[in-house]
């Protein structure tokens, strides 16, 4: 999503007018004009790298959606940014059976699709891991491991290091 962001910027940076060297003459009013714009673009540029994070936030508080909408003001594709990484967000909420959810990530899919603009920036919504992470989600047989167990796990596994440091040719 960050890419698809930081394609956004560079499309931005693209459609700046090219100005004249030196500061712009105070007498040509297409000088004037066309400076504005490029700062008015360069400003919309700063704004999405400094916010861009909240694109791939998970929960929004509404000062940041506020935040959110004002940068993509007049910008629908980008609303549609945070838009899909929402139901992104809502596939793995576990609220949902795992034909239900692999449902809603065939549509999502279709809907993707659709955004030409986007390019291979939201390749990963199609990869096949995606599908599996989904059917994993609601299995039973895999009970989740608590930290301590994890903690346990790796101490062990640095013991079997230092053992086997030990048991080389060498020695």
């Amino acid at each position: 999503m960050l890419k698809a962001v930081a394609k956004a910027r560079e499309r931005l940076g693209k459609s700046k007018p090219k100005l004249k060297r030196g500061r712009p003459s105070s007498k040509e009013k297409e000088a004037r004009r066309l400076a504005r714009k490029s700062k008015d673009i360069q400003q919309k540029i700063s704004d999405l790298f400094q916010n861009r994070s909240l694109f791939v936030k998970r929960r929004l508080k509404p000062s940041e959606r506020k935040r959110l909408r004002q940068i993509t003001r007049g910008l629908p594709h980008r609303r549609k940014l945070r838009e899909i990484m929402d139901h992104m967000y809502a596939l793995f909420d576990r609220r949902c059976r795992t034909q239900t959810a692999l449902g809603k990530l065939k549509k999502l899919r279709q809907w993707v699709r659709r955004f030409t603009w986007s390019g291979d920036t939201l390749k990963k919504v199609f990869s096949p891991h995606l599908e599996k992470a989904l059917t994993f989600l609601d299995d039973k047989l895999l009970p989740a491991t608590s930290h301590a167990v994890e903690r346990g796990n790796r101490r062990h596994r640095k013991r079997q290091k230092s053992v086997y440091r030990v048991r080389s040719k060498v020695c």
